[in-house]
């Protein structure tokens, strides 16, 4: 079995196409799906999901790129946090490869969701891009690894991934690891411990050879599982059943 932790089914691709996506779903044997909040004005869509569908879950957060929107407080996060389908903060984190200038309320931002998630006690899902080393900063200062967490659709260095999992972070692969111009990520695929990974999708992003340039969705995390089992020498049912436990052993929350 394999678990997709990381997609945005809530997106308007899917808003017509859910029946089949979960058809997919199950024929790839893939048998949860954590979707994502990226702005508490579509939260209510999320935790709607989750609550209708009993093998998805949801998280609670505001994606660092989101400029012109609710700016989110420790308390109302921790509040919406309170549900049995919640199972995470975020998507929350820096990015300053779409973003320039001052970005100091980026940063404040990834404070406030770190300190909602230790008041919570809900694992933190992390979005970092051309900022690994304000990311690990801030990651230290706000004691996340109280917490614990997830590096999500990872693509930096051997050494940010090991630097993470120092903290008690989890390392998430996506379709990236399958692309052509990856061999760098695949590296690290290969050399972080089984252990502290995940696998997803970010559909309706990124979608995996051989379906790249389709709109991805949670069946496609299969492909990813794949390559990675490729990569170390296993089968691609032991990298699903290692990063289910992993999930489960991360969202302690979440109910298989």
């Amino acid at each position: 079995m394999y678990i997709d932790s990381h997609c945005h089914i809530n997106f308007p691709d899917f808003s017509d196409k859910l029946p089949q996506l979960f058809a997919l779903m199950q024929e790839n044997q893939v048998s949860h799906a954590l979707c994502i909040s990226v702005e508490l004005e579509k939260f209510p869509e999320i935790r709607r999901l989750a609550e209708t569908y009993p093998n998805v879950y949801a998280s609670v957060g505001v994606h660092p790129d989101h400029e012109n929107c609710t700016e989110p407080t420790v308390d109302e996060l921790v509040e919406l946090a309170d549900h049995p389908k919640v199972v995470a903060m975020g998507e929350t984190g820096l990015d300053y490869f779409r973003l320039t200038g001052d970005l100091e309320w980026q940063r404040e931002r990834f404070r406030t969701h770190i300190r909602a998630a230790r008041k919570s006690r809900k694992p933190l899902v992390i979005h970092t891009r051309a900022a690994a080393d304000d990311t690990l900063r801030i990651m230290r200062e706000e004691k996340a690894g109280e917490v614990g967490g997830v590096m999500h659709c990872f693509t930096e260095s051997l050494a940010v991934a090991e630097a993470a999992i120092d903290l008690g972070f989890y390392i998430s692969f996506s379709g990236i690891v399958t692309f052509k111009n990856a061999a760098a990520l695949r590296e690290v695929a290969a050399a972080i411990p089984l252990e502290r990974m995940l696998i997803e999708t970010d559909s309706p992003y990124l979608a995996p050879v051989p379906h790249r340039g389709q709109t991805n969705q949670p069946g496609y995390v299969r492909h990813v599982a794949e390559e990675i089992g490729r990569l170390r020498g296993i089968t691609a049912e032991a990298v699903g059943d290692a990063t289910t436990q992993n999930f489960f052993r991360l969202f302690s929350t979440a109910r298989p």
